[in-house]
């Protein structure tokens, strides 16, 4: 190891389990001191199943279900002792980070047992599936009021620290579901077009203070991903979670979260010090730049449209070959 974050301090939301956890081990293997956090203690059960959804599958899935769960399970304490075991320093802290004085408390154990904090990793996140036309206020809101509230929460609180310091690293994670996907998820694919927002506007405001802030979308095996493969055998084929073959094979046939961290730790690096107010795609491998949402095409005239005038202008000149990726999907079936 190089040792590239020699001397950092590091918090990672989310880090009990799955990308959060190798994003926790990869930066402390580097160097840096890191606080661990999760909501609580012990397994904090499924993400996505539920008892009821768990008895509509067979003995077998059950039972594949459960050993999947098992061997994802974690917390605050056991990445935490998983660093320590290998020679590095790590505090854990459990609480629910959406909560903004709950934030603030672990920002504050960073600075309280290793004396600040350089590197922000929000990555903590949740799931609940509903068609938008039947969707709760509930459900709704156990997504989007922690993503990307959870990711603000701990923003708002290590900022001052980090401006105090004149440098600081953030990196939100996000999910490529900001552009819509997984079916029956409004919700996740708003709370990660929320944190998209988030990540361009806080880049701005806090570039002349030296701090950058970036967000990622990962691709991984994680408890979502074998929680939405059984969830899908739970529920019948017009409730299921994805809309074709491929997406439900990129998520289920994911690489490691493993391969995730590496890059995640290069955003921390001084190296990487000019990078900010991007979105980038990590699986296994590959590192994907997103472009910026800027204009593609244009059509202007003076004085106001007419509708007539847009029936013309529209397909022939604003639209041109373009197609979302939705058309393309509603053109292919």
């Amino acid at each position: 190891m190089s040792k590239s974050l020699e001397g950092k301090i590091a918090v990672v939301t989310g880090s009990g389990q799955g990308i959060g956890r190798s994003i926790a081990i990869g930066m402390a293997a580097e160097g840096a001191s890191v606080v661990t956090n999760n909501r609580k203690p012990g397994s904090t059960g499924f993400a996505i199943m539920d008892d009821k959804l768990v008895k509509n599958l067979s003995e077998s899935e059950i039972k594949k279900l459960k050993k999947e769960a098992e061997a994802a399970s974690g917390d605050a304490e056991t990445t935490a002792k998983a660093i320590r075991d290998s020679g590095g320093k790590a505090e854990p802290f459990f609480g629910d980070v959406s909560n903004f004085d709950t934030a603030r408390d672990c920002i504050q154990t960073a600075v309280d047992k290793f004396g600040g904090v350089d590197i922000l990793v929000n990555v903590v996140g949740t799931f609940a599936f509903s068609p938008i036309w039947e969707m709760s206020e509930e459900t709704w809101d156990k997504v989007c009021l922690v993503k990307p509230k959870a990711h603000f929460n701990c923003t708002r609180h290590a900022l001052p620290f980090m401006m105090e310091k004149k440098s600081g690293t953030i990196i939100n994670c996000s999910s490529g579901a900001f552009k819509g996907g997984p079916l029956r998820q409004s919700n996740y694919s708003a709370a990660n077009a929320g944190v998209i927002g988030l990540t361009f506007a806080t880049a701005q405001e806090v570039a002349p203070y030296g701090i950058t802030c970036n967000a990622f979308a990962p691709g991984a095996q994680t408890r979502a991903s074998f929680e939405l493969e059984a969830y899908e055998s739970a529920t019948p084929d017009e409730a299921g979670p994805f809309f074709d073959e491929e997406a439900k094979k990129m998520l289920t046939h994911s690489p490691s979260p493993d391969d995730v961290a590496p890059f995640i730790c290069y955003l921390g690096t001084d190296e990487a010090s000019k990078i900010t107010g991007s979105v980038f795609f990590v699986m296994g491998g590959m590192v994907a730049l997103y472009s910026e949402a800027d204009f593609l095409y244009m059509i202007t005239k003076e004085g106001r449209w007419t509708v007539d005038e847009l029936k013309e202008k529209v397909p022939s000149e604003l639209m041109k070959d373009f197609q979302s990726s939705t058309m393309k999907m509603i053109k292919n079936k």
